[in-house]
C-alpha cells in the first residue's frame, strides 16, 4: 500500500514538474517571439534613443507616434502592473488584442501597432507571447496619452506623414 501511494505521489510530482517545464518553455518562446517582433522598440523606454533601459523592459515608451488626423500614441506598458499595465487583462484578452487590434474595453489599438501582421500567429505562438507578458515583473509606468488630433502632446513625438505627391 505504501509503495502504491509513494509511486502515485511521484507520478503526480513528475506531471507537475512537466507542466511547469512546459509553462517555462512557452514563456521562453513568447520572449523570443516578442523580441524578434520588435515589441521592445515601441514599448521599452530608451529604445528610440539607442539606450534601451532593460530594467524597464516593455514598461512603456516615452515617445509618441503622431498620425495626422488621428492623434499621437505612446507605446503602452505591457507588464502585468495592475494600475498602469496589462495586470487586469486575461491571457485570452492579450491574445485577442495581439491578433485583432481590439482592447478588452472595445477600443482599437493605435494603427502603428502591427496587429494585422501578428494576426497570422499560430494559437500557440500568440498564447506564448501573452504568457511571457504576464510573467514579466510588474513595473508601474503610466505613459502619457493617447492624444486626440489637435491636443497638446506632452512628450517627444515622431510624426508619421503620408508622402507628398
Amino acid at each position: 500500500m505504501f509503495r502504491v501511494v509513494l509511486l502515485s505521489g511521484l507520478a503526480i510530482a513528475a506531471l507537475g514538474a512537466g507542466s511547469a517545464s512546459a509553462q517555462q518553455a512557452n514563456v521562453a518562446r513568447g520572449k523570443y517571439l516578442a523580441t524578434i517582433s520588435g515589441c521592445n522598440d515601441c514599448h521599452t523606454p530608451g529604445s528610440f534613443f539607442g539606450k534601451r533601459d532593460v530594467s524597464k523592459t516593455l514598461s512603456g515608451s516615452e515617445v509618441a507616434f503622431e498620425i495626422p488626423g488621428m492623434g499621437a500614441f505612446v507605446g503602452p506598458n505591457l507588464t502585468p502592473d495592475k494600475a498602469t499595465g496589462l495586470g487586469n487583462w486575461s491571457t485570452e484578452q492579450i491574445v485577442a488584442a495581439i491578433r485583432t487590434g481590439k482592447r478588452p474595453d472595445g477600443r482599437e489599438l493605435a494603427p502603428i501597432m502591427p496587429w494585422r501582421d501578428l494576426a497570422s500567429l499560430s494559437d500557440s505562438d500568440a498564447r506564448s507571447i501573452a504568457l511571457y507578458l504576464r510573467n514579466l515583473p510588474p513595473i508601474a509606468n503610466k505613459v502619457p496619452g493617447p492624444f486626440g488630433p489637435g491636443e497638446k502632446v506632452t512628450t517627444l513625438t515622431m510624426k508619421i506623414s503620408p508622402p507628398q505627391n
